[in-house]
């Protein structure tokens, strides 16, 4: 059993514009994702064909488009997404966003962008 945290993480790694994270767990049926996301950034719409997945924000303020509707998350709120739901996450602030992301399973060749 260890520990793990940003500093501590299994692996680090760029993604999008800017944008990093922090694996925490990763196995084939269950990870966990710390992620950071520099102001007026956005991920690519997609789904995931076995994966759901929770966002959990912890600084900064989110924009969620869930299958064409629009959520606002704040720190300490979370948003459940199902498998097959088209979805991308939004930095439209002028401040960093920093989430958790957990999947089950992992998103691990799973992910079919639109």
């Amino acid at each position: 059993m260890n520990i793990v945290s940003k500093k501590r993480s299994l692996k680090h790694y760029p993604w999008g514009p800017g944008c990093e994270g922090w694996n925490l767990a990763d196995e084939r049926n269950f990870s966990v994702k710390l992620e950071r996301m520099p102001p007026h950034s956005a991920e690519k719409n997609h789904y995931h064909e076995h994966a759901q997945q929770f966002f959990f924000i912890l600084d900064g303020q989110a924009a969620i488009e869930i299958e064409g509707r629009k959520y606002i998350l704040n720190p300490r709120e979370g948003i459940h997404i199902q498998s097959r739901q088209k979805h991308k996450i939004m930095n439209q602030t002028d401040r960093p966003l920093e989430f958790l992301l957990s999947s089950h399973p992992s998103t691990k060749n799973d992910r079919i962008n639109c």
